[in-house]
Protein backbone atom coordinates (compact mmCIF):
# COMPACT_ATOMS: atom_id res chain seq x y z
CA UNK A 1 0.00 0.00 0.00
CA UNK A 2 1.39 3.38 -0.98
CA UNK A 3 0.41 6.85 0.23
CA UNK A 4 1.53 10.18 -1.15
CA UNK A 5 1.15 13.34 0.93
CA UNK A 6 2.06 16.77 -0.41
CA UNK A 7 3.61 19.51 1.70
CA UNK A 8 2.25 22.57 -0.08
CA UNK A 9 4.60 25.51 0.30
CA UNK A 10 4.72 28.72 -1.79
CA UNK A 11 8.40 28.33 -2.76
CA UNK A 12 8.37 24.64 -3.53
CA UNK A 13 5.90 21.87 -2.73
CA UNK A 14 7.33 18.42 -2.08
CA UNK A 15 6.13 14.89 -1.72
CA UNK A 16 6.12 12.55 1.26
CA UNK A 17 5.98 9.06 -0.27
CA UNK A 18 5.10 6.19 2.10
CA UNK A 19 5.76 2.87 0.35
CA UNK A 20 6.82 -0.66 1.22
CA UNK A 21 10.23 -1.44 -0.36
CA UNK A 22 10.57 2.32 -0.79
CA UNK A 23 14.38 2.27 -0.60
CA UNK A 24 14.51 0.50 -3.96
CA UNK A 25 12.52 3.40 -5.45
CA UNK A 26 14.84 6.15 -4.14
CA UNK A 27 16.74 6.62 -7.40
CA UNK A 28 13.58 6.74 -9.50
CA UNK A 29 11.94 9.18 -7.08
CA UNK A 30 14.92 11.54 -7.27
CA UNK A 31 15.20 11.27 -11.08
CA UNK A 32 11.82 12.95 -11.41
CA UNK A 33 13.12 16.03 -9.53
CA UNK A 34 15.73 17.07 -12.17
CA UNK A 35 18.61 17.07 -9.69
CA UNK A 36 22.30 17.14 -10.50
CA UNK A 37 24.17 13.82 -10.78
CA UNK A 38 26.38 14.13 -7.67
CA UNK A 39 24.90 12.69 -4.48
CA UNK A 40 26.38 12.34 -1.00
CA UNK A 41 24.57 9.83 1.22
CA UNK A 42 24.93 10.56 4.95
CA UNK A 43 24.06 7.88 7.49
CA UNK A 44 25.21 6.30 10.75
CA UNK A 45 27.16 3.01 10.87
CA UNK A 46 24.27 0.83 12.09
CA UNK A 47 21.71 2.14 9.60
CA UNK A 48 24.27 2.10 6.80
CA UNK A 49 25.04 -1.56 7.50
CA UNK A 50 21.33 -2.42 7.14
CA UNK A 51 20.23 -0.09 4.34
CA UNK A 52 23.15 1.90 2.93
CA UNK A 53 24.01 -0.39 0.04
CA UNK A 54 20.35 -0.73 -1.02
CA UNK A 55 19.98 3.07 -1.13
CA UNK A 56 23.25 3.50 -3.03
CA UNK A 57 22.38 0.73 -5.51
CA UNK A 58 19.02 2.39 -6.24
CA UNK A 59 20.72 5.75 -6.82
CA UNK A 60 23.46 4.31 -9.04
CA UNK A 61 20.94 2.38 -11.15
CA UNK A 62 19.18 5.70 -11.79
CA UNK A 63 22.46 7.20 -13.06
CA UNK A 64 23.60 9.17 -10.00
CA UNK A 65 27.28 9.55 -9.03
CA UNK A 66 27.17 8.47 -5.37
CA UNK A 67 29.56 8.77 -2.42
CA UNK A 68 28.78 8.15 1.24
CA UNK A 69 29.70 9.28 4.74
CA UNK A 70 28.83 7.73 8.09
CA UNK A 71 28.67 9.73 11.32
CA UNK A 72 28.18 8.44 14.90
CA UNK A 73 24.58 7.98 16.06
CA UNK A 74 23.21 9.83 19.08
CA UNK A 75 22.01 13.26 20.12
CA UNK A 76 25.33 14.11 21.75
CA UNK A 77 26.99 13.95 18.32
CA UNK A 78 24.53 16.49 16.84
CA UNK A 79 27.16 19.23 16.80
CA UNK A 80 28.93 21.63 14.46
CA UNK A 81 31.91 19.29 14.61
CA UNK A 82 29.85 16.55 12.89
CA UNK A 83 28.52 19.02 10.31
CA UNK A 84 32.15 19.96 9.54
CA UNK A 85 32.71 16.32 8.49
CA UNK A 86 29.81 16.61 6.02
CA UNK A 87 31.34 19.83 4.64
CA UNK A 88 34.70 18.06 4.28
CA UNK A 89 33.09 15.20 2.34
CA UNK A 90 31.16 17.69 0.18
CA UNK A 91 34.41 19.49 -0.66
CA UNK A 92 36.35 16.29 -1.26
CA UNK A 93 33.68 14.99 -3.62
CA UNK A 94 33.23 18.37 -5.32
CA UNK A 95 29.54 18.76 -4.67
CA UNK A 96 28.00 21.59 -6.69
CA UNK A 97 24.90 23.74 -6.22
CA UNK A 98 22.88 21.20 -8.21
CA UNK A 99 24.15 18.31 -6.03
CA UNK A 100 22.12 16.56 -3.34
CA UNK A 101 22.69 15.41 0.22
CA UNK A 102 20.60 12.34 1.09
CA UNK A 103 20.03 11.63 4.79
CA UNK A 104 19.44 7.93 5.51
CA UNK A 105 18.81 7.64 9.24
CA UNK A 106 16.92 9.02 12.19
CA UNK A 107 16.30 12.58 13.31
CA UNK A 108 19.90 13.32 14.31
CA UNK A 109 21.30 12.37 10.88
CA UNK A 110 18.42 14.20 9.15
CA UNK A 111 18.86 17.38 11.18
CA UNK A 112 22.63 17.53 10.62
CA UNK A 113 22.47 16.64 6.94
CA UNK A 114 19.71 19.18 6.37
CA UNK A 115 21.72 21.89 8.12
CA UNK A 116 24.78 21.05 6.03
CA UNK A 117 22.61 21.23 2.88
CA UNK A 118 21.16 24.59 4.00
CA UNK A 119 24.61 26.12 4.47
CA UNK A 120 26.91 24.44 1.91
CA UNK A 121 27.28 26.74 -1.10
CA UNK A 122 24.43 28.78 0.48
CA UNK A 123 22.02 25.91 0.00
CA UNK A 124 21.95 22.67 -2.02
CA UNK A 125 19.33 19.96 -2.55
CA UNK A 126 18.39 17.65 0.28
CA UNK A 127 16.41 14.40 0.44
CA UNK A 128 15.18 12.70 3.60
CA UNK A 129 15.02 8.91 3.94
CA UNK A 130 13.96 8.54 7.59
CA UNK A 131 14.58 5.15 9.22
CA UNK A 132 13.04 5.66 12.68
CA UNK A 133 9.37 6.13 13.52
CA UNK A 134 10.18 9.47 15.17
CA UNK A 135 11.91 10.85 12.09
CA UNK A 136 9.21 9.45 9.77
CA UNK A 137 6.35 11.21 11.52
CA UNK A 138 8.14 14.35 12.64
CA UNK A 139 11.81 15.24 12.16
CA UNK A 140 12.06 14.50 8.42
CA UNK A 141 9.10 16.74 7.49
CA UNK A 142 8.97 20.52 7.58
CA UNK A 143 12.48 21.73 6.90
CA UNK A 144 13.72 22.36 10.44
CA UNK A 145 17.42 21.55 10.43
CA UNK A 146 20.11 22.19 12.99
CA UNK A 147 22.50 21.10 15.70
CA UNK A 148 22.78 21.47 19.45
CA UNK A 149 24.79 24.03 21.40
CA UNK A 150 26.29 22.96 24.75
CA UNK A 151 23.75 25.30 26.42
CA UNK A 152 20.66 23.98 24.66
CA UNK A 153 19.03 21.82 22.02
CA UNK A 154 18.73 22.95 18.37
CA UNK A 155 19.92 26.50 19.10
CA UNK A 156 21.91 26.54 15.82
CA UNK A 157 19.82 25.88 12.73
CA UNK A 158 18.05 26.92 9.56
CA UNK A 159 14.82 26.24 7.70
CA UNK A 160 15.68 24.19 4.61
CA UNK A 161 12.95 22.08 3.04
CA UNK A 162 13.75 18.68 1.55
CA UNK A 163 12.98 18.00 -2.11
CA UNK A 164 11.52 14.59 -1.20
CA UNK A 165 10.75 12.55 1.91
CA UNK A 166 10.75 8.79 1.23
CA UNK A 167 9.32 6.58 3.99
CA UNK A 168 9.71 2.80 3.85
CA UNK A 169 7.74 1.23 6.76
CA UNK A 170 9.66 -2.03 6.32
CA UNK A 171 12.83 -0.49 7.79
CA UNK A 172 11.02 -0.27 11.14
CA UNK A 173 11.46 -4.04 11.49
CA UNK A 174 15.07 -3.49 12.54
CA UNK A 175 14.28 -0.55 14.83
CA UNK A 176 14.96 -1.25 18.55
CA UNK A 177 11.79 -1.25 20.67
CA UNK A 178 12.91 1.78 22.69
CA UNK A 179 13.32 3.81 19.49
CA UNK A 180 9.89 2.75 18.24
CA UNK A 181 8.35 3.89 21.51
CA UNK A 182 10.14 7.22 21.17
CA UNK A 183 8.37 7.75 17.85
CA UNK A 184 5.02 6.89 19.41
CA UNK A 185 5.43 9.95 21.66
CA UNK A 186 5.27 12.21 18.59
CA UNK A 187 2.30 10.24 17.21
CA UNK A 188 0.41 10.74 20.50
CA UNK A 189 1.33 14.43 20.24
CA UNK A 190 -0.46 14.68 16.88
CA UNK A 191 -3.52 13.06 18.43
CA UNK A 192 -3.61 15.71 21.17
CA UNK A 193 -2.87 18.78 19.04
CA UNK A 194 -4.65 17.96 15.77
CA UNK A 195 -6.27 14.57 15.23
CA UNK A 196 -8.68 13.29 17.89
CA UNK A 197 -9.64 10.36 15.65
CA UNK A 198 -6.01 9.15 15.52
CA UNK A 199 -5.88 9.43 19.32
CA UNK A 200 -9.03 7.32 19.66
CA UNK A 201 -7.72 4.71 17.18
CA UNK A 202 -4.65 4.27 19.40
CA UNK A 203 -6.84 4.07 22.51
CA UNK A 204 -8.83 1.23 20.90
CA UNK A 205 -5.72 -0.71 19.83
CA UNK A 206 -4.78 -3.47 22.30
CA UNK A 207 -1.06 -2.88 21.69
CA UNK A 208 1.15 0.01 20.65
CA UNK A 209 4.53 -1.73 20.42
CA UNK A 210 6.27 -2.52 17.15
CA UNK A 211 6.08 -6.31 17.49
CA UNK A 212 2.31 -6.56 17.94
CA UNK A 213 1.03 -3.40 16.24
CA UNK A 214 -1.50 -4.11 13.51
CA UNK A 215 0.04 -3.29 10.11
CA UNK A 216 -3.03 -1.34 8.98
CA UNK A 217 -2.84 0.77 12.17
CA UNK A 218 0.86 1.41 11.48
CA UNK A 219 -0.06 2.65 7.99
CA UNK A 220 -2.74 4.89 9.57
CA UNK A 221 -0.23 6.18 12.14
CA UNK A 222 2.29 7.07 9.43
CA UNK A 223 -0.24 8.58 7.01
CA UNK A 224 -2.25 10.59 9.55
CA UNK A 225 0.83 11.84 11.43
CA UNK A 226 2.56 12.92 8.21
CA UNK A 227 -0.67 14.56 7.02
CA UNK A 228 -0.99 16.47 10.31
CA UNK A 229 2.60 17.72 10.06
CA UNK A 230 2.14 18.62 6.37
CA UNK A 231 -1.09 20.51 7.13
CA UNK A 232 0.53 22.57 9.89
CA UNK A 233 3.76 23.28 7.97
CA UNK A 234 1.75 24.19 4.84
CA UNK A 235 -0.10 26.84 6.83
CA UNK A 236 2.95 28.17 8.72
CA UNK A 237 6.36 27.21 7.32
CA UNK A 238 8.60 29.39 9.54
CA UNK A 239 6.70 29.08 12.85
CA UNK A 240 5.13 32.54 12.80
CA UNK A 241 2.09 31.23 14.63
CA UNK A 242 0.28 27.91 14.15
CA UNK A 243 3.42 25.76 13.72
CA UNK A 244 4.31 26.43 17.36
CA UNK A 245 1.67 23.84 18.33
CA UNK A 246 4.07 21.15 17.09
CA UNK A 247 6.18 21.95 20.15
CA UNK A 248 3.60 20.36 22.48
CA UNK A 249 5.56 18.51 25.16
CA UNK A 250 8.86 19.88 23.87
CA UNK A 251 9.33 22.86 26.21
CA UNK A 252 9.96 20.85 29.38
CA UNK A 253 11.06 17.88 27.26
CA UNK A 254 14.02 19.77 25.78
CA UNK A 255 15.06 20.95 29.26
CA UNK A 256 15.03 17.36 30.53
CA UNK A 257 17.12 16.18 27.56
CA UNK A 258 19.62 19.00 27.92
CA UNK A 259 20.05 18.65 31.70
CA UNK A 260 20.63 14.90 31.45
CA UNK A 261 23.29 15.37 28.74
CA UNK A 262 21.21 13.51 26.11
CA UNK A 263 22.26 10.24 27.77
CA UNK A 264 19.42 9.33 30.17
CA UNK A 265 16.26 9.79 28.11
CA UNK A 266 15.87 9.90 24.35
CA UNK A 267 13.90 12.62 22.54
CA UNK A 268 10.60 10.75 22.49
CA UNK A 269 10.82 9.85 26.18
CA UNK A 270 11.53 13.51 26.99
CA UNK A 271 8.53 14.63 24.89
CA UNK A 272 6.32 12.12 26.73
CA UNK A 273 7.42 13.57 30.08
CA UNK A 274 6.85 17.07 28.68
CA UNK A 275 3.33 16.19 27.51
CA UNK A 276 2.40 14.84 30.96
CA UNK A 277 3.72 18.07 32.50
CA UNK A 278 1.94 20.33 29.97
CA UNK A 279 -1.30 18.40 30.45
CA UNK A 280 -1.16 18.78 34.22
CA UNK A 281 -0.29 22.49 33.91
CA UNK A 282 -3.38 22.91 31.71
CA UNK A 283 -5.51 21.08 34.30
CA UNK A 284 -4.12 23.23 37.13
CA UNK A 285 -4.91 26.37 35.10
CA UNK A 286 -8.44 25.02 34.51
CA UNK A 287 -7.91 24.96 30.74
CA UNK A 288 -8.25 21.18 30.30
CA UNK A 289 -10.48 18.49 31.71
CA UNK A 290 -8.79 16.17 34.22
CA UNK A 291 -10.35 13.10 32.53
CA UNK A 292 -8.73 14.00 29.19
CA UNK A 293 -5.38 14.43 30.94
CA UNK A 294 -5.79 10.95 32.41
CA UNK A 295 -6.62 9.57 28.94
CA UNK A 296 -3.45 11.16 27.57
CA UNK A 297 -1.27 9.80 30.37
CA UNK A 298 -2.80 6.31 30.02
CA UNK A 299 -1.98 6.29 26.28
CA UNK A 300 1.58 7.43 27.01
CA UNK A 301 1.96 4.55 29.49
CA UNK A 302 0.37 2.09 27.04
CA UNK A 303 3.07 3.05 24.53
CA UNK A 304 5.70 2.15 27.14
CA UNK A 305 6.81 5.74 27.69
CA UNK A 306 7.75 7.45 30.98
CA UNK A 307 5.39 9.78 32.85
CA UNK A 308 7.80 10.90 35.61
CA UNK A 309 10.99 12.94 35.66
CA UNK A 310 14.30 11.05 35.71
CA UNK A 311 15.59 10.49 39.25
CA UNK A 312 17.72 13.23 40.75
CA UNK A 313 16.79 15.97 38.29
CA UNK A 314 16.80 19.39 39.97
CA UNK A 315 13.49 21.19 39.48
CA UNK A 316 15.00 24.68 39.76
CA UNK A 317 17.53 23.74 37.08
CA UNK A 318 14.63 22.79 34.76
CA UNK A 319 12.96 26.15 35.37
CA UNK A 320 16.25 27.97 34.70
CA UNK A 321 16.83 25.96 31.49
CA UNK A 322 13.38 26.93 30.19
CA UNK A 323 14.68 30.50 29.86
CA UNK A 324 17.21 29.43 27.19
CA UNK A 325 14.56 27.66 25.10
CA UNK A 326 14.15 28.91 21.50
CA UNK A 327 10.47 29.54 22.18
CA UNK A 328 11.12 32.21 24.82
CA UNK A 329 9.71 35.56 23.65
CA UNK A 330 10.36 38.82 25.51
CA UNK A 331 11.70 36.76 28.41
CA UNK A 332 8.49 34.73 28.73
CA UNK A 333 8.38 30.98 28.20
CA UNK A 334 5.71 29.93 25.71
CA UNK A 335 3.84 26.73 26.48
CA UNK A 336 1.60 24.71 24.20
CA UNK A 337 -1.32 23.60 26.40
CA UNK A 338 -4.24 21.32 25.49
CA UNK A 339 -7.83 22.53 25.71
CA UNK A 340 -9.37 19.27 24.46
CA UNK A 341 -8.13 16.14 22.71
CA UNK A 342 -7.44 17.42 19.19
CA UNK A 343 -6.92 21.09 20.12
CA UNK A 344 -4.27 23.15 21.91
CA UNK A 345 -3.42 26.79 22.53
CA UNK A 346 -0.10 28.64 22.89
CA UNK A 347 0.36 30.85 25.95
CA UNK A 348 3.12 32.63 27.85
CA UNK A 349 0.90 33.10 30.90
CA UNK A 350 2.10 30.14 32.95
CA UNK A 351 3.26 31.15 36.44
CA UNK A 352 6.53 29.59 37.61
CA UNK A 353 4.90 28.31 40.80
CA UNK A 354 2.43 26.24 38.71
CA UNK A 355 5.35 24.73 36.73
CA UNK A 356 7.18 24.06 40.00
CA UNK A 357 4.15 22.34 41.57
CA UNK A 358 3.62 20.06 38.56
CA UNK A 359 7.32 19.14 38.33
CA UNK A 360 7.36 18.27 42.05
CA UNK A 361 4.38 15.96 41.50
CA UNK A 362 6.27 14.29 38.66
CA UNK A 363 9.54 13.93 40.55
CA UNK A 364 10.56 10.36 41.33
CA UNK A 365 12.19 11.68 44.50
CA UNK A 366 8.96 13.07 45.98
Amino acid sequence: MESVIWVNLPQQAYEIAIAGSGLAQLGAGMTNLNLGKKVLVVSNPTIFRHYGQEAIASLKSAGFDVTSLTLPAGERYKTLNSVQKIYNAALENRLERSSTLVAVGGGVIGDMTGFAAATWLRGINFVQVPTTLLSMVDAAIGGKTGVNHPQGKNLIGAFHQPRLVLIDPEVLKTLPMREFRAGMAEVIKYGIIWDAELFEQMERSPHLDSLRLDSSLLQQILTRSCQAKADVVGKDEKEAGLRAILNYGHTIGHAVESLTGYRVVNHGEAVAIGMVAAGQIAVNLQMWDKTDAQRQDALIQKAGLPTQLPAGLDIEAIIDTLQTDKKVKAGKVRFVLPTQIGAVTVTDQVPSDVIRTVLRQMSTCS
